[in-house]
């Protein structure tokens, strides 16, 4: 791999990071661990090979137990150098975040292999067959350790595994948290690295200062991306305004208008359907501007006259308008200051800014029905021009995880998507506005404080509490973010709500010592009526629901304590195609079976149940389990499913061998391929398909067959169904050619219309195609064979096809086995037809995120904004009331292989 990939990466301007290095111990390997806290906390497991340290990212960390299997990723090689960096690679730089030695020393193969060189070649050889065994001698870890390459996880997916050895042991080595070379902690290595890394960016900083001072902020967001988003501002002159205006509905003047609030997501992303805009950190404030006068009001109805430099302005405009937007305060390098907004007296204070953003009414015509592009024309010919404390905030229309990027850098809260044709509605938490934050931030009810024996300060930390329901929850202490002048303001506003009686239903430990911290004396709690609101950013939330390394921001003065509840994000891309779905119903290509409104095979409530299925009795347990923990779906709906569909899926299963991909734990925990069930299955399970390994062993598949045999595969956490493409009465013979469309650096959008373009070529030559999503990231195009022909000439075919949907689109799609070689672009894969080879049958469940399904597809289907989560565990069974099986052609028929390559040949030359 060499280092030009970690050079690519990083700017050594701005990073202390090694840029080389060799070793100069003739005799050793070294190995490293890093802890490294970045976006995730995780672990960076280097091997000396080869001149540089071979590095996989371990995100839970080595551990001693043979039994636990770690997921380690394989990442771009790193200078020898490396192994000795410690400190603070700073924010908005590759892998930003605080970096400790964990662990180091010396390894070797576990074969006996004597020198250097020769230990090396030996484990190169192992890397390249995806098979490392070595032995490692440090001051942590010890003994046999294996790396073996995943399937199902792509090229840099690998399993970290420890030897049966006199270092194995259960406990948790993690535990072990101190840098071997400082002694620091992760979180004493972040506060005694900033100031250092501080004082060697002040030039840097005060630069930047100077640059940014006059500037703002959506014109540093524009400038840090580039022309890409400078030139993404969304054009609303083309927009006839005066006719929008004309058609609009007549109303009143509006009343106690409550803003629309956005839902929060996970992540940034890109789509042309949606706007993007800076997320303000400020106080929400609806404008209503008419002919006697002018006011801002807040979130709850209350009037914000202390802000009077922006009403007296509202109050000269010369419109009768009602206008949404931010208040904020903007300090003298032109970045929000929410503290400064909360202290704002007078104009002395700060340079009060008024950012708007939507308009709701105007001149007796109500604008919230309109589509939010529509609006922002009106907004932009309606606004006055002039003082520079009232401006419309930007909206962009290029990339929205670019715009998130160049926030991040500039130091913003985060970004605001928005559905360009999305309407307005008061006072909704709508899923077509959508907050993607870059802190983590959430508003909290202010439920006491404490103050330590001794302090002289006014209290030392407040208790922090969100609403459940009705129910007031704990959710920790914040300790900074205040000054001594701060807490006597807030004091004054503590006294009148100060109360014997704990706000919480049951009392929380408020001074519950950690590992990190003991017991206090004197730090017992003052409570206080649960009435004021303040906001903090944090870290992270423990497994208790406590805020970790929270710091205070501000009281928040316009929203009421009842309204505080804990905000967790929502998956975007769940929400994003959720807002998307396609309207109106999928084609019928096929009349459904009858009678096939199957119910469910197991009760809600039981652990264990035992059914019988086909005349054998079946045991389930553990159905409580979570098998897709972001999704909230169990084992027990995973038999559920397969049973609802088994008269589906059969079909495509009975008696074909099966390669059996367990995943006991659910999709997140170790997987692994089983094929042989000789002497492990059920007395009852007679339908085997022999075979001999290349050692000589004689091992059985399992042969699909009935639906015992189904959802006792599912019972041995088979999360999705494998078959090979032939059967056992001619298993040499397939009964469809597959070409599987694999994506890598596109969007599923380019995946669709490479599936077109294979589609256009088997068209052209007469031959009959179905589409399936593969459920994770690409897709499956089948073509039948009719077992007719062997391996190797469905093979060829595929690879005819292949070639010829490449020379339509080769720009984005590749013919190269080898991953690196692709250069991120798309696979075009023929060589699954190939003899004991499985892809994920159709109807059968993914072990990934949104619980997604391998759906046969009409080819009026495969078409933009298609997204695998249109398919799930959670409406597939009603998908196929209302569609039947569209893949039934698959198991027909098949094509006539001579005739139609003499038929390509024709067409294509």
């Amino acid at each position: 791999m060499g280092l030009k990939e970690y050079v690519k990466k990083r700017d050594f301007e701005k990073t202390t990071e090694p840029k080389a290095g060799r070793s100069k111990d003739k005799d050793h390997l070294m190995f490293v661990i890093q802890k490294h806290d970045a976006s995730r906390l995780h672990y960076d497991f280097r091997l000396e090979m080869d001149g540089v340290l071979k590095s996989w990212a371990v995100p839970k960390g080595p551990s001693t137990d043979p039994k636990t299997k770690r997921l380690a990723m394989m990442v771009e090689d790193h200078p020898f150098d490396y192994r000795n960096f410690e400190g603070i690679i700073p924010k908005g730089e590759y892998g930003g975040g605080t970096v400790i030695v964990w662990d180091e020393g010396t390894y070797e193969p576990i074969e006996e292999i004597k020198g250097k060189k020769a230990q090396e070649k030996h484990l190169l050889k192992q890397l390249h067959e995806g098979s490392l065994k070595i032995k490692l001698h440090g001051e942590k870890l010890e003994g046999e350790y294996a790396l073996v390459k995943t399937h199902g996880m792509g090229e840099t997916g690998w399993l970290l595994i420890k030897h049966k050895d006199e270092f194995a042991s259960e406990k948790d080595i993690t535990k072990k948290d101190k840098s071997i070379l400082s002694g620091k902690t992760i979180e004493t290595m972040e506060k005694t690295s900033e100031k250092v890394w501080q004082h060697g960016h002040e030039e840097d900083v005060e630069k930047g200062a100077k640059t940014s001072k006059k500037k703002s902020l959506e014109k540093q967001a524009e400038e840090v991306v580039g022309e890409n988003v400078a030139a993404g501002v969304v054009d609303t002159d083309i927009i006839d305004v005066d006719a929008i205006l004309r058609s609009a509905p007549k109303s009143a003047f509006p009343k106690n208008i409550k803003p629309m609030k956005a839902t929060l997501v996970d992540e940034p992303f890109d789509d042309p359907n949606w706007l993007y805009e800076v997320k303000w950190d400020g106080y929400r404030a609806i404008a209503h501007i008419n002919n006697t006068g002018a006011e801002l009001i807040s979130r709850n109805n209350i009037p914000f006259d202390k802000y009077y430099p922006i009403n007296k302005l509202l109050n000269d405009w010369k419109i009768n308008a009602v206008i949404d937007g931010e208040i904020l305060v903007l300090n003298d390098k032109g970045v929000s200051d929410f503290g400064a907004l909360q202290n704002w007296r007078s104009e002395a204070d700060g340079n009060l800014i008024y950012y708007v953003f939507d308009i709701l009414w105007y001149e007796g015509k109500n604008l919230m029905s309109l589509p939010l592009n529509q609006r922002l024309a009106i907004l932009k010919k309606v606004l006055p021009v002039g003082d520079d404390r009232i401006r419309q905030s930007k909206t962009f229309a290029a990339s929205g995880i670019e715009f998130f990027n160049a926030a991040e850098k500039i130091g913003l809260e985060g970004i605001i998507a928005k559905k360009a044709d999305s309407v307005y509605t008061s006072d909704l938490r709508s899923k077509e506005w959508l907050k993607i934050k870059v802190k983590r931030r959430q508003e909290v009810v202010i439920a006491g404080f404490t103050k330590n024996e001794g302090t002289a300060k006014a209290f030392s930390a407040l208790i922090l509490g969100v609403y459940d329901g009705k129910t007031l929850k704990y959710v920790g202490k914040v300790g900074t973010g205040f000054s001594d002048k701060l807490q006597k303001e807030m004091m004054a506003e503590f006294k009148p709500l100060i109360t014997d009686k704990s706000p919480f239903d049951v009392e929380p430990d408020v001074d519950k010592p950690s590992r990190f911290r003991p017991q206090r004396l004197g730090a017992k709690p003052t409570w206080l009526k649960p009435e004021l609101v303040g906001e903090v950013n944090f870290a992270e939330v423990t497994s208790e629901g406590i805020f970790r390394q929270a710091s205070f921001k501000g009281l928040r003065m316009d929203k009421k304590a009842k309204e505080v509840i804990l905000e967790t994000p929502k998956d975007t891309e769940e929400t994003v195609e959720e807002v998307e779905k396609p309207k109106g119903k999928h084609a019928k290509a096929i009349e459904p079976p009858k009678d096939t409104d199957r119910k469910t095979l197991l009760n809600p409530k039981d652990e264990t149940q035992v059914r019988k299925i086909c005349g054998h009795d079946l045991k389930f347990t553990h159905l409580s389990k979570v098998y897709w923990p972001e999704d909230g779906v169990t084992k027990r709906d995973m038999f559920n499913y397969y049973y609802r569909i088994a008269e589906y899926i059969l079909p495509y299963l009975k008696d074909r061998p099966m390669s059996l991909n367990r995943f006991p734990n659910g999709i997140h925990g170790p997987s692994f391929y089983q094929k042989d069930v000789k002497g492990k299955a059920p007395d009852w399970v007679t339908k085997t398909f022999p075979y001999t390994t290349s050692e000589g062993e004689h091992k059985e598949y399992l042969v699909g067959s009935d639906e015992s045999y189904l959802l006792w595969m599912a019972s041995l956490g088979c999360i999705e169904m494998n078959p090979w493409f032939s059967r056992i009465q001619s298993p040499d013979n397939p009964d469809y050619c597959v070409i599987d469309l694999d994506p890598d650096k596109n969007t599923f959008d380019q995946v669709i219309e490479a599936a077109q373009e294979v589609r256009k070529v088997l068209d052209a030559i007469e031959v009959p195609s179905f589409p399936k999503t593969s459920g994770s990231t690409g897709m499956h195009i089948y073509i039948p064979l009719g077992a007719k022909y062997d391996y190797d000439q469905s093979q060829m075919f595929a690879r005819i096809i292949v070639n010829l949907v490449h020379k339509q689109i080769p720009d984005y799609t590749s013919l190269e086995r080898m991953v690196a070689n692709r250069k991120g672009k798309m696979y075009l894969d023929f060589l699954q037809n190939r003899p004991g080879a499985t892809i994920a049958g159709p109807y059968s469940l993914r072990p990934k995120p949104g619980a997604t399904v391998s759906m046969p597809l009409t080819w009026d289907e495969v078409k933009p904004r298609l997204t695998m989560k249109h398919f799930t565990i959670f409406n597939s069974v009603d998908r196929l009331k209302e569609t039947g099986d569209l893949f039934k052609g698959v198991l027909g028929k098949g094509i006539d292989l001579e005739k139609t390559i003499k038929k390509a040949q024709q067409i294509f030359g």
